[in-house]
């Protein structure tokens, strides 16, 4: 019944996980050129995300037994789900985040994965949150051994009033839209 899910998932992890192995990246680039792999890698990701949508919407709901998280707990994920989405955009765009984090994407991964997986208790929705925080958690390990740094120029502090609004736009739009995008109205109380 999670066919889709998984398959999205695998499309998905699989096609990031290309560059943390060794000779794959540089195999794939001498089959569609340096000009196609980022276009044939953003049209896997898309593809896979397409199809975890399409498979958590069709998820069986599959409560695993005593999995409840506090009455309040949500409105902590709603204040947790701000943060992520203001991490999200301030991996591409200078601001002083950076200066604080190597990874601030990741780290919105983390939050959004972390937040969901502990909220839900459903097989499909361990698998999907699970699979995104192992991801997330691994590829921070990888870009600290490749060594990853810190940004260490300041940055003028307007650029982060432009991620925390973008981000903040970003968390408005999404929240309005989970009932289509995750099948599971968050506006309505």
């Amino acid at each position: 019944m999670m066919e889709l899910l998984v398959a999205g998932l695998i499309l998905f992890f699989g096609t990031h996980l290309i560059p943390s192995i060794p000779g794959m990246k540089s195999a794939l680039t001498n089959i569609v050129g340096v000009k196609g792999y980022r276009p044939v890698f953003a049209l896997l990701s898309l593809a896979g995300l397409v199809l975890i949508v399409l498979g958590y919407q069709e998820r069986p709901t599959q409560i695993l037994h005593k999995w409840y998280a506090p009455h309040w707990a949500r409105h902590l994920m709603m204040l947790a789900m701000l943060v992520a989405f203001i991490l999200l955009p301030a991996a591409h765009m200078k601001t002083n985040i950076k200066r604080y984090t190597r990874h601030p994407m990741l780290w919105g991964i983390a939050i959004w994965s972390g937040m969901h997986l502990w909220l839900n208790g459903d097989h499909a929705s361990i698998l999907l949150f699970g699979s995104f925080l192992a991801y997330s958690l691994f590829a921070m390990f990888i870009g600290n051994v490749r060594g990853a740094k810190k940004q260490t120029k300041k940055v003028p502090f307007k650029n982060d009033i432009i991620v925390v609004v973008a981000g903040g736009v970003a968390y408005i739009a999404v929240a309005f839209s989970h009932q289509w995008i995750a099948g599971v109205s968050i506006m309505g109380g």
